[in-house]
């Protein structure tokens, strides 16, 4: 049964992953997002309490 023999199919599936890794990943974590993440302020306001209308 030819599906058993797994040396085509190895090959394939190891110079995939090697094209993989030496040019799309380096590409991937090039990425630059377009609205940086910006560090939120420690100092916030307490939160006021509600003014029940039946209180």
């Amino acid at each position: 049964m030819p599906q058993l023999n797994p040396s085509p199919w190895f090959a394939i599936f190891l110079t995939s992953w090697i094209i993989y890794l030496t040019i799309l990943a380096p590409k991937m974590s090039n990425f630059k997002y377009q609205n940086e993440p910006k560090l939120q302020d420690i100092n916030k306001e307490s939160p006021k309490p509600w003014n029940w209308p039946w209180t």
